[in-house]
């Protein structure tokens, strides 16, 4: 991993080229998602089809078989170890749980004159979410999309995951179940995203589509937005600690490993005051890094896009954080507490030595789909609100319509909008 000293003149130029992200715009995928999304909008469970034959070698008789039955999941549920059952009911209550807490409820008020103001809270009638399927099988990530959507109301949940060869993931399946995910088919790429935002013959047209993918699902929900709605397009995973040397090295090390783990682009930082706990910490890497599975792939992703960055203090390493926005932020320090106030954009903060990032991948309670590349400057985690709407409500009384009116009329006709002033006009008393 390369150093960096925030003490340095030239910092602020090294810290932007590091964090750079810009994600290539490849114009042969754009034509090919183009295609594919007019031909499922066009030919519907027929190009479908040939999607799956081509993409995924499955010949199938008919767009029926697409669907996995639900006696499918049930199944899988039962006959996954007992030991995973349980981590994934466990994990399914946590998010449950934690996601109850933000729902929101429709309210209203009364004004001086008696109108009745207010908001009301619908639900999204029907959700899309996307799983990777294949050698990525992420039963965490349909936990983590459907819970939030199951707890908001969402009346229908339409899960998608790509089943290459035939080959479908227990795991996935399983959670599935838990989840109370409500039709699942087997369909993947950008015509699974395009299925979802147009609807065919068999897959329903959802109002919204969650959840990751590679490149050509990405790009695919870029182009149908606007058509339904989407959750975020996720750049590489990041992690971004702060320590103040009181946490394990290797601890940390692994920590950085977390993320680095996930593909060549993942970006791990670490930030800290004493420059002697950063050697630990390169020693701790040195040391573990032949142990890893993945090990060509964090090494790749450490000396391409990580970084241990030596500050004057804490406060400095708070600051370039809020400056980064990270994905996810660990506070691997003795008192958390005491920079959380300061700590502006992040899109998961981890508390304290003991909390580790991969928690809050799998089972602490919170979404762990999490706006990245910066944009946690605006952004927040997938949440219940993401599958809730919000419809302002109006109810105006007879007497208080004569001051809204007056003032309605005085502005429409500011703006030359006869219509509108006259509207409000003829219900004023004279």
């Amino acid at each position: 991993m390369r150093r960096l000293d925030a003490r340095q003149p030239d910092f602020d130029a090294a810290l932007a080229q590091l964090t750079a992200w810009e994600e290539s715009l490849d114009a042969d995928v754009n034509a090919t998602v183009v295609e594919i999304i007019a031909a499922v909008r066009q030919r519907g469970d027929a190009a479908l089809l040939e999607y799956t034959a081509r993409f995924d070698r499955r010949q199938l008789a008919g767009a029926a078989e697409l669907e996995v039955p639900r006696a499918r999941l049930q199944r899988a549920l039962e006959s996954i170890d007992p030991v995973q059952r349980q981590a994934l009911e466990t994990a399914a209550e946590r998010v449950r749980s934690y996601h109850q807490h933000q729902k929101q409820d429709s309210w209203d008020y009364r004004d001086a004159h008696g109108n009745r103001l207010g908001q009301q809270i619908t639900p999204l009638a029907r959700a899309g979410i996307y799983v990777p399927g294949g050698k990525a099988s992420y039963p965490s990530s349909v936990l983590m999309n459907a819970m939030p959507a199951k707890v908001a109301g969402v009346a229908e949940i339409i899960m998608v995951v790509p089943a290459p060869d035939g080959e479908l993931n227990d795991l996935v399946l399983a959670a599935a179940a838990i989840a109370g995910v409500d039709r699942v088919f087997t369909i993947g790429g950008a015509q699974a995203v395009a299925a979802l935002a147009y609807g065919t013959e068999t897959v329903p047209a959802v109002d919204k589509i969650v959840g990751p993918g590679n490149i050509f699902v990405a790009t695919a929900k870029r182009m149908v937005f606007g058509k339904v709605g989407i959750d975020m397009i996720a750049g590489p995973s990041e992690i971004l600690v702060i320590g103040d040397a009181s946490t394990d090295p290797d601890w940390v090390a692994m920590d950085l490993f977390s993320q680095a783990e996930h593909d060549e682009n993942a970006q791990s930082i670490l930030l800290c005051p004493d420059a002697a706990y950063l050697d630990a910490v390169a020693g701790s890497i040195e040391r573990l890094l032949p142990t890893m599975e993945r090990a060509d792939i964090i090494r790749a992703s450490l000396q391409g896009r990580g970084a241990m960055i030596l500050t004057r203090d804490l406060a400095e390493a708070v600051d370039i954080s809020n400056r980064l926005a990270p994905e996810h932020l660990e506070l691997s320090v003795a008192d958390p507490d005491a920079l959380l106030p300061s700590i502006t954009n992040a899109g998961a903060i981890f508390m304290g030595r003991y909390t580790t990032e991969s928690l809050g991948d799998y089972c602490a309670g919170p979404n762990h789909v999490l706006p990245t590349s910066g944009t946690a400057r605006f952004s927040s985690p997938l949440g219940v609100y993401d599958f809730q709407k919000r419809s302002s409500v109006i109810h105006c009384s007879p007497e208080g319509v004569q001051e809204l009116g007056r003032v309605a009329s005085v502005l429409a006709r500011g703006e030359q909008l006869t219509a509108h002033a006259r509207s409000a006009e003829m219900r004023l008393e004279e």
